[in-house]
This record gives structure tokens, C-alpha cells and sequence, in this order.
């Protein structure tokens, strides 16, 4: 017998027999989420022997992912196999009585999650559409050395760093540093960037990932003075890149190109990652660092026993019927639908 409830607090995550596949399924991230004033609906179900959740908050019958725009991703914690899948048909039977829409995004298609969450919600009676709504940029390194990989780079890429390179000394540390990240911070600051959102939150992940051993913290600095850093970690053989800024007065220096380059040559050839994520966006700078582009995606759901869904539905309906070529309503992903950057036409 299945038994789903909801919790307010993250702390029920920690329990989960399902392995946290990156930094953001953790229970710990999702804590640091809820430091940030988000209030977490915890949808949990159980069968005695096996657990799966979704981490959620809602707003006004609408339920969406405990995340901000620092998560690259937001899956299931859920076990493989068909017990995780009743599991989740539980929850998304649950989730009816609490509210009217359930968006998710975003997903990632080529772990099953995103086909995995759509059958779930399809079996629990809601209306559900599944569409790309944004990119990830990856690098699978497929046993190079940083040396072979550097060699499949953009000439004009490898040209700056060989022209610049000399210009700034890189530095990376795998251990939280106080004075390399105020050092972060104020470059962040006299960045092209937007203030941080959270930047509490980030802190407080850059130190639990260098007390872990996971943090990467890189650093260019130019006569003396800091004038590039980033923020990455390194889990379960995947490099991910989490924050990038340079200071706008020296970016004649391409600093930050020179640090980038340091950094992937560190996790190529020092932790030996076979993975690098860069994390969503489709800006046309990761093209030089990356050679796939993954869709991530966008469930939507909508219960057609709601009165307040169905102007939404209506809506989604006509559009179906009025552009189905335009690819407003997807089908739900599947593995066989993942194809390398190079096979279809990336937005």
C-alpha cells in the first residue's frame, strides 16, 4: 500500500534511498533553496520499503519546482524502476487536491526524467504538455587530454589564450578560501553581470562544496590584482560550472578565457571527469568550450476537473488544433528523440 503526504520541511528529503545524480537533487541545496524564503511543499509517497518525492512550492493553486536560476536542473527523487514509477503516479494523484497546475522545468530528457514525470501525471488523470524550453551545453571528454581536447577548439579561441595567457596568473583551489571568494564577489560586482539574487546562498553552497572536496575556485589575477574568477564543482565524474565573471576594466586582458581554459585542463586532466556542464542558456560563447547542446523541458500540467484550468486548457486545445506543426504541444521525450548538437537545429 502506497502512503503520500506532505512535508514543509526539505529535512525529509535526507531519507530518500534514491542517490542524488547531481549537486541539485541533494536535500542540502534544496535546504539552502528554503534559507532563500521559498517555502517548500514536500510531496513525499511511500511503500514501506521504497520513497520518492518532488520538491515543490506552490502559489495560489499553482505548483511549480523548489528552485531558483541557480539550479541547471529539477527531476524526480524517485528509485528506478516500476516501483518508482507507481510512486510517482502517487504523488502526481496527490498533487490533484492541492492545486489546479503543476509547471515543471527544468527537466533533463536524456536521464528518462522528463518522459518519466509526463507518464506519471498522464496516469493520475492531469492533461500534460511537454515542450523544450531551454538548452545545456555539455562536453563529453570521451578519454581526451586536455592537450586533444584543446586541439578540437575554435583557432580563435586557442589563438587568445596563446596571445593573453601570459598576460595572468591562474590559480585553482579545491578548498573554500574566504579572501579568493571576496575576491569573487568584487570581481562578480565590477562585472557586465546583474547583482546576485542570493549571493548568501551561493556562499554558503561554495563553502559545503569545498568542505566536501567538490569545489573548484578559480582565479586570474593580473599584476597583483584579481581580475577573473569562477565558481565549479566536480561530482560522480561530471565537472559542472556554476559562476563566471571578470572585471569590464581589464577585459582587454581575456582573463576569464585564459581561467576558463585552466579550469577544464584541471578537471580534464587532474580529476578526470568525463562530463562538463555548462549549465542552461544558449549563449553563443559555450559553443567554443562545448560540442552537445541537450533540450531541457518544460511539463505542464493541468487538472481538467478544475474549473480555474480550464481557460488554459481551452487554450492549449485551439492551439493544437490551429498550429500542430509548430510544436506547441510536444510529445513527451524519449531517449531516442537525444540527438548530438551537430544532427538538428539548436535555437
Amino acid at each position: 500500500m502506497i502512503e503520500a503526504r506532505y512535508h514543509e520541511s526539505v529535512n525529509v528529503l535526507q531519507a530518500l534511498n534514491a542517490p542524488a545524480a547531481a549537486p541539485f537533487d541533494r536535500a542540502e541545496w534544496y535546504g539552502l533553496l528554503a534559507q532563500t524564503g521559498l517555502v517548500p511543499l514536500i510531496a513525499l509517497a511511500s511503500d514501506g520499503e521504497n520513497s520518492a518525492a518532488l520538491a515543490l512550492t506552490e502559489s495560489g493553486g499553482r505548483i511549480v519546482p523548489l528552485r531558483n536560476w541557480y539550479s541547471f536542473t529539477w527531476r524526480e527523487l524517485a528509485p528506478p524502476g516500476p516501483s518508482g514509477d507507481l510512486l510517482l503516479a502517487a504523488i502526481a494523484r496527490q498533487l490533484r487536491a492541492r492545486g489546479w497546475r503543476v509547471t515543471l522545468e527544468p527537466v533533463p530528457g536524456e536521464d528518462g526524467s522528463a518522459a518519466r514525470l509526463a507518464r506519471a501525471f498522464r496516469a493520475a488523470g492531469w492533461q500534460v504538455a511537454v515542450e523544450q524550453c531551454d538548452i545545456n551545453h555539455v562536453l563529453a571528454v570521451k578519454g581526451r587530454s586536455f592537450a586533444e581536447y584543446w586541439q578540437s577548439r575554435p583557432g580563435a579561441l586557442r589563438s587568445t589564450v596563446k596571445r593573453k595567457g601570459r598576460k595572468v596568473e591562474t590559480q585553482v583551489l579545491t578548498r573554500f578560501d574566504p579572501a579568493v571568494w571576496a575576491e569573487y564577489e568584487a570581481i562578480y560586482a565590477a562585472s557586465w553581470k546583474p547583482a546576485e539574487d542570493h549571493p548568501a546562498m551561493l556562499r554558503a553552497f561554495a563553502e559545503a562544496e569545498g568542505a566536501a572536496g567538490r569545489l573548484r575556485l578559480g582565479v586570474a589575477r593580473a599584476d597583483g590584482q584579481a581580475v577573473a574568477a569562477q565558481c565549479w564543482t566536480v561530482e560522480n565524474a561530471i565537472a559542472y560550472i556554476h559562476k563566471l565573471a571578470h572585471r569590464e576594466s581589464h577585459r582587454h586582458l581575456s582573463a576569464g578565457t585564459t581561467l576558463t581554459a585552466a579550469l577544464f585542463a584541471h578537471v580534464i586532466d587532474v580529476d578526470g571527469v568525463e562530463l562538463v556542464d555548462f549549465g542552461t542558456g544558449d549563449q553563443p560563447y559555450k559553443a567554443d568550450w562545448m560540442d552537445t547542446i541537450r533540450p531541457r523541458y518544460r511539463i505542464d500540467c493541468l487538472d481538467p476537473a478544475d474549473p480555474r484550468a480550464w481557460p488554459a486548457l481551452a487554450k492549449r486545445l485551439l492551439r493544437r488544433a490551429c498550429a500542430p506543426a509548430w510544436g506547441w504541444l510536444s510529445p513527451a521525450p524519449t531517449a531516442a528523440r537525444m540527438r548530438p548538437a551537430g544532427d538538428r537545429d539548436c535555437r
